[in-house]
């Protein structure tokens, strides 16, 4: 077997390092500072402490912690209704890890993953053929870069389309409906769709309701919102709103 082959698969972490060291490196140096100015030391403990929570946060969320953002991940396959046949479509795919469940799962069909693979982020296309590879699905599987504000694919091309906590991070696109409506575009009739996001946050995406039933009218014959920000497997410390607060799931057939 190649050495890619035997390598383990990496999926990355919602909580990127930056978000450890950057305000780590600010509380130490306001703590260097406060030797001169003892009034920093507050800013520099405000800096440590947050700095603390992401490391928390990050071993929460990670596969060798809590795995929080696996279960979170788990949530959307258990509200699939699909026989599993036919050609489906990943949005924001990051480094594959719900592509690849979904290629583990459902063995009859073929997909596609999508993403910009901003520089933001520690994800790429090859960190994702690679992950496929490893776990043994690469020859149902592709990837490419593109943004999910404008899907390079014809109206009704796929039988299954889900995304997991992306739409909100298209920069190129300030209305998320927009990005909403995109992704629903390239669902087939009858098919199915299961997107993730931060549905709750209105200024992103005003009144749920409101949101339904303008679903329906791009001609959506049925959806049902989960609150997954009430999952049990998610612990306290991650429902703040920047963090796991704000998550919903939108789940349907065309």
């Amino acid at each position: 077997m190649s050495e890619l082959t035997l390598k383990a698969p990496n999926y990355g972490n919602w909580v990127g390092s930056k978000f450890i060291y950057i305000p780590g490196i600010m509380g130490l140096a306001f703590l260097g500072l406060a030797f001169f100015f003892p009034a920093l030391v507050v800013l520099a403990g405000l800096f440590l402490l947050l700095a603390a929570y992401f490391i928390y946060a990050r071993y929460l969320f990670a596969p060798q912690g809590e795995n929080v953002q696996g279960q979170i991940r788990g949530l959307l396959l258990e509200h699939l209704n699909w026989d599993g046949a036919g050609q489906a479509l990943d949005i924001g795919c990051g480094n594959a890890p719900l592509t690849i469940e979904l290629a583990k799962k459902y063995p009859r069909a073929a997909f596609i993953g999508i993403d910009c693979w901003s520089k933001g982020w520690d994800y790429s296309q090859s960190a994702c053929e690679r992950n496929a590879r490893a776990e043994g699905v690469d020859q149902r599987v592709t990837f490419h870069q593109a943004s999910a504000s404008n899907l390079p694919f014809p109206d009704e091309s796929f039988d299954l389309v889900v995304s997991n906590l992306v739409f909100h991070m298209v920069a190129d696109t300030a209305d998320k409906r927009t990005v909403l409506r995109e992704a629903l575009r390239v669902v087939k009739k009858d098919g199915v769709f299961a997107f993730q996001d931060l549905f709750l946050v209105e200024q992103m995406y005003g009144q749920m309701d409101d949101l339904l039933e303008t679903m329906r009218t791009w001609g959506i014959s049925q959806v049902e919102f989960i609150e997954t920000r009430k999952a049990s497997f998610i612990p306290a410390a991650l429902k703040l709103p920047f963090m796991a607060g704000t998550i919903g799931m939108l789940v349907g057939k065309k």
